[in-house]
């Protein structure tokens, strides 16, 4: 069983993942590493050079390769629950735990970022909120169990999950 942590940049996968990962005995693997290790840049450079829409085929590719993978905590980029084929591989390999924040808590959180390709902005609060409003209801679908991350520190949010993980 795997268990692929899905939510906006900012709402915490990365870091809940790694002790999600650690506190579970699994291990964890970050897809947006695996595409810069892969395409030998970062998310940024391939956004600026080659478009998102190549860098959303590269996430394609990405998911196929975990098929086998088993004993694991993913965390996804932010936008790779917008294409279906993507979701339903998603959904063969494991369970889709969305971590939810709220705007003005992403934005405390990723607004020194500079590696962020889709906040590369005038206005990254207002691009946040347009973001967040149009994947929310994606995101509120494709998840098996949701988390409220935006009070919440690291330890209790990868302990909600581990509660839901043992009730099931």
């Amino acid at each position: 069983m795997n268990i692929i942590l899905i939510g906006f940049m900012g709402s915490g996968k990365s870091s809940v993942g790694h002790l999600l990962a650690d506190k579970m005995g699994m291990r964890y693997l970050d897809c947006d590493e695996l595409i810069s290790n892969t395409e030998k840049m970062p998310i940024s450079a391939i956004f600026a050079k080659k478009g998102e829409e190549y860098f959303r085929k590269v996430e394609t590719e990405v998911i196929k390769t975990l098929q086998d993978y088993d004993n694991f905590v993913v965390s996804t980029g932010g936008g790779m629950v917008l294409r279906e084929e993507n979701v339903k591989m998603l959904k063969e390999i494991g369970r889709l735990v969305l971590l939810w924040a709220e705007p003005k808590v992403i934005f405390d959180r990723i607004h020194n970022q500079s590696h962020r390709p889709l906040l590369n902005v005038p206005d990254p609060m207002a691009a946040i909120e347009k973001i967040l409003n149009e994947r929310r209801p994606i995101y509120d679908t494709v998840a098996d169990f949701k988390v409220d991350a935006s009070n919440l520190k690291i330890e209790e949010t990868a302990e909600k999950i581990i509660q839901w993980i043992k009730s099931k």
